[in-house]
């Protein structure tokens, strides 16, 4: 039992060595270019504004930036279980260029952003790549005790080793074993540095504490502003729908009433005419109440509420779901219409003809995952679906990522706090 255990814990690290390898190496191939190229064209922009271009270029730049930031703050919480809640300062709705880009720029969160660029493609560079490393570079130290120095005419430097023969590639082995005993302990705490770094420039401090309690001051006014926008589309619909039908169906029945013994078969037609607009009113009112707040999302909870929006879809729909209980009311009535605005807008733009759904909770947060393999190009954008879920969650101090490059795949994250 003991020795299984053992077996069992090794397996375990050498898999820990493995995954912190490859997360870090992944990082590393992406963060670089990414933030190279968000810093140097956030710094063309904002110097080309003076001469107008930067009007219209830097709103668009310093999105992306921030959906570049916001996929690493999911990174990080996934990965290495380190939260960075953003702080951003809620764009205006409808604004120009001049407002957009002023609303930006006057956000200290924008310049957050912008100073972690350069430290990601640096020291975030260095410490995402070290796990990868510290594990394949032993593998080099072997080739050459095994005879790869014979290659090399001249002395080849593994490290401080000078390799001329073959005792000297042993040392190089040597120095091998020592790097990859040194990953087995260092590479999941590098790569916890790495994140540990990410959260110290882009999360905020005690000084910032006003802001976060301006920003969640805007995002409960953009709560209620939503709840009085709701209220007033339930106040419209059962104005022009539901009541105006049952208006007309006591005005059918008033009818029936006189019709009844001068002229029977009239009155049949008004009594098929009657029932059919019943019919009609009570299915607008299911809708209705299916668009405040789904039944089977009360009765049944945020999975089968999920599959059942997945099977009213014309497109294939696969659901995973892994919720080990039942969230809080609220957070699950804002996952599920975030997940149905982003499916909306997957099959009204996005041209895919399969959609994959995800659904599942780990250490404290309910995160639901939506991917699609269409033609990519999704932005959160002013007047677009995803800027106004993203908006619904900060009430939350909900996240929304997203990956879409041209092309395709796209893919959609929600992250909300939950018990």
């Amino acid at each position: 039992m003991t020795m299984d255990t053992k077996n069992g814990n090794g397996r375990t690290a050498g898999r820990g060595i493995g995954i912190a390898a490859i997360r870090g190496l992944a990082l590393a191939l992406i963060s670089l270019p990414g933030a190279v190229l968000g810093f140097c064209l956030s710094l063309v922009s904002i110097a080309l504004i003076p001469l107008g271009v930067g009007l219209v270029t830097t709103p668009y730049v310093l999105t992306g930036v921030r959906a570049f930031a916001n996929w690493r703050r999911v990174l990080a919480a996934e990965w290495g279980g380190v939260r960075i809640p953003p702080a951003y300062r809620p764009l205006p709705r409808g604004a120009n260029p001049w407002t957009r880009t002023v609303a930006l720029l006057r956000d200290p969160a924008t310049w957050r952003d912008l100073r972690w660029l350069p430290v990601d493609m640096t020291a975030g560079f260095v410490t995402a790549l070290l796990p990868a490393v510290l594990l394949l570079y032993p593998l080099e130290g072997f080739a050459l005790a095994i005879g790869l120095w014979r290659v090399f005419p001249d002395t080849y430097w593994y490290g401080f080793v000078p390799v001329t023969g073959q005792a000297s590639a042993f040392g190089a082995a040597a120095l091998g074993l020592v790097l990859l005993f040194l990953a087995h302990f260092l590479n999941p705490r590098v790569l916890g540095v790495h994140f540990r770094l990410t959260r110290a420039v882009l999360g905020g401090n005690q000084r910032e504490l006003a802001e976060r309690v301006r920003v969640l001051t805007e995002t409960r006014r953009d709560a209620v502003d939503a709840s009085a926008a709701e209220l007033r589309r339930i106040e419209r619909d059962l104005h022009d729908g539901a009541q105006a039908r049952l208006v007309a169906v006591g005005m059918d029945l008033g009818t029936i009433e006189a019709l009844l013994d001068k002229d029977p078969a009239q009155a049949k037609v008004l009594i098929a005419q009657a029932r059919k607009s019943s019919v009609e009113a009570l299915s607008e009112l299911r809708e209705l109440v299916r668009g405040i707040h789904p039944p089977v999302l009360a009765e049944r909870g945020l999975g089968d509420a999920v599959r059942a929006l997945a099977l009213r879809l014309p497109v294939a729909t696969e659901v995973s779901v892994d919720l080990p209980g039942r969230a809080q009311a609220p957070v699950e009535s804002a996952a599920y219409f975030a997940v149905s605005e982003v499916l909306t807008n997957a099959v009204k733009h996005s041209g895919a003809d399969r959609i994959w759904i995800d659904l599942h909770r780990a250490d404290g947060m309910l995160r639901a995952s939506v991917t699609d393999n269409g033609k990519g190009g999704a932005v959160i954008g002013a007047g677009s679906g995803l800027a106004g879920v993203e908006r619904r969650l900060g009430t939350f101090d909900g996240v929304l990522a997203v990956s879409s490059p041209a092309g395709g795949p796209t893919m959609v994250t929600v992250e909300i706090p939950c018990a």
